[in-house]
């Protein structure tokens, strides 16, 4: 087929309300956009086949962005799964008890209370966050048990003694060492919007010297930085 012969085609077909990608099917024939566009460019379409146009270039944007959608997610959890196989062998290092007051300090750091030096003052609503908490006081330490009180914190809406059992069961904490659970005032009359939502659980274990100990070491391991210089 000659150029022109294949120009009058292209034109004809896009008068007849044709995408350019549906043109080049027809023909059989990748030409470049550019010059269709060019080969096209003084041709009135009919508002009908300017909607039906317009539909079809929204429809395989839609689909464009789906298929983005799920390659991006199948590449993400690739990435994913890669820093995982490559980090599996940590959780080991933790059953060594330096390094698990290690993580335990700095755990403290970020979520304990500096205020109370008689006892150690953790609360977190991530049951996870709270079990390591106690698995590595306990692992790394001898513990009292009886010297636990645990407080659940929650809204106005919540199921009081669902929580305490929940937490009694993260915990390992005996139900008569819990304190009444205290409620959020701000949160009277208005709807948890999160179903899941569990509340905080607030730990508290009296003892000077575990405060006193988690203290300074994360003092040494912030001050890792400044060793050295």
């Amino acid at each position: 087929m000659s150029k022109t012969i294949l120009k009058q085609r292209v034109r004809a077909l896009r008068r007849s309300g044709k995408t350019y990608a549906e043109i080049q099917r027809v023909v059989r024939k990748k030409i470049a956009r550019s010059t269709l566009s060019v080969w096209c460019e003084n041709i009135e379409l009919s508002p009908t086949h300017q909607r039906r146009i317009k539909q079809i270039i929204v429809a395989n944007q839609i689909r464009a962005r789906q298929t983005a959608v799920v390659a991006n997610r199948g590449r993400r959890q690739l990435y994913l799964k890669k820093i995982l196989t490559e980090n599996k062998d940590l959780p080991r290092l933790a059953k060594n008890k330096d390094v698990g007051k290690i993580i335990l300090a700095m755990l403290y750091l970020a979520e304990g209370s500096k205020g109370k030096r008689g006892c150690l003052t953790f609360g977190n609503s991530d049951p996870l966050i709270i079990q390591l908490f106690l698995y590595l006081l306990r692992r790394c330490f001898n513990i009292d048990e009886s010297k636990f009180r645990c407080t659940v914190q929650c809204r106005a809406d919540a199921n009081i003694s669902y929580l305490e059992k929940f937490w009694g069961s993260i915990t390992e904490i005996q139900h008569r060492q819990f304190y009444s659970s205290r409620i959020d005032p701000r949160t009277i009359g208005k709807k948890t919007q999160k179903p899941n939502y569990k509340g905080v659980c607030k730990l508290d274990y009296f003892s000077a010297h575990l405060y006193n100990e988690l203290t300074i070491i994360s003092q040494i391991v912030c001050n890792i930085s400044q060793m050295g210089r």
